[in-house]
């Protein structure tokens, strides 16, 4: 038995098993920086989905610094949807920059939240108070309840919004880039 127990000891001399650790989900989002995907609404269909029905949907990972990732998502020719991702000193933010054709700011934009779990692949950014405030103040009062996601997987980048009575969720395919559109408004 001894015998047993040296072999074995020596058998796994220099073999050391180091854990190896999935990129931290901000890495893996700015991995896809400067690629373009075209995008297809996996939720079921609902009414207040209509405009973006039968379009084409576009996200383009546009410009990415060491603190902040910006996506401009594209329905058709309009381009007034920013996603921004931004490192924080607990996490990350989610905020949503909408923009009209001419570059001034939407009076419902920079709403969001932010997310402080470690998840690879998947975060959850639910509505802060600041977007709370906007979105009764606004008339939307529901939205007060929004809760999004991002999520990045395999071949798939997701984005995604869930209230109650609501879900509204995109897949892009990673696999297959696409050449990107034109900058979304606003954008210098």
């Amino acid at each position: 038995m001894k015998w047993f127990a040296a072999f074995a000891l020596l058998a796994t001399a220099g073999c050391t098993t180091t854990p190896v650790r999935a990129p931290d989900f901000f890495t893996s989002l700015s991995a896809l920086c400067g690629k373009a995907y075209e995008g297809r609404i996996v939720s079921p269909p609902v009414a207040a989905d209509a405009s973006f029905a039968g379009k084409r949907l576009m996200m383009h990972v546009r410009d990415c610094s060491p603190d902040t990732i910006r996506i401009p998502f594209h329905v058709a020719d309009d381009r007034s949807r920013t996603w921004v991702v931004t490192r924080t000193a607990s996490g990350l933010r989610l905020k949503h920059d909408h923009r009209h054709r001419d570059g001034s700011a939407d009076k419902v934009t920079q709403y969001g939240g932010d997310s402080m779990s470690d998840d690879t692949t998947r975060r959850i950014f639910p509505a802060d108070a600041f977007t709370k405030a906007l979105l009764v103040r606004e008339g939307n009062v529901a939205g007060a309840a929004n809760v999004w996601a991002l999520e990045v997987e395999g071949r798939t980048f997701a984005y995604e919004l869930r209230r109650p009575a609501r879900f509204f969720r995109v897949e892009f395919d990673l696999a297959r880039p696409i050449a990107p559109p034109p900058p979304p408004w606003g954008s210098r």
